[in-house]
């Protein structure tokens, strides 16, 4: 695959049209603002305008929100691209393999939570000791009296 070149400098669009274009409401790319994930300048009558790679950082953000990454670590990884430039095909495989590992280890535990969830169903909860999926083993035992089944994740 032919390496794309960063597609840099401005080619104004309006908030509208940048809404039409990305399919996210007007509102929504005020938020997305407010969080820092885009930018956008005003003009001389003070209207917001966004540079065009604007689009391609929504379409990250979209896709990474979709897969549950939260906006801050979004935001953290939109920092590392250059600023006013199209992110590029290179940039978002490296931005999608940092999200790998972490989506990797989520669908791990919804597997395990599926395989095992007829189990829960059969106990009806009312054995903390025996229960499969929060407590296997009676590994909370040793951990002393109260609550310690906060998720960690």
């Amino acid at each position: 695959m032919k390496e794309e070149p960063h597609s840099c400098g401005p080619a104004d669009l309006s908030v509208g049209q940048v809404a039409a274009r990305s399919g996210v409401a007007v509102s929504t790319l005020h938020f997305y603002e407010t969080k820092g994930l885009i930018a956008s300048r005003r003009s001389p009558g003070n209207q917001r305008r966004y540079s065009r790679d604007v689009l391609r950082r929504i379409g990250v953000i979209k896709v990474a929100q979709r897969i549950g990454i939260p906006l801050s670590e979004i935001r953290a990884a939109l920092d590392r691209l250059p600023n006013g430039c199209v992110p590029t095909a290179a940039d978002w495989a490296e931005l999608s393999a940092a999200w790998k590992e972490d989506l990797d280890r989520r669908i791990e535990t919804l597997t395990r939570l599926r395989d095992h969830l007829s189990d829960c169903i059969g106990c009806g909860c009312l054995s903390i000791e025996a229960c499969r999926l929060r407590n296997p083993g009676d590994e909370q035992a040793a951990q002393g009296p109260g609550p310690r089944f906060l998720e960690a994740d």
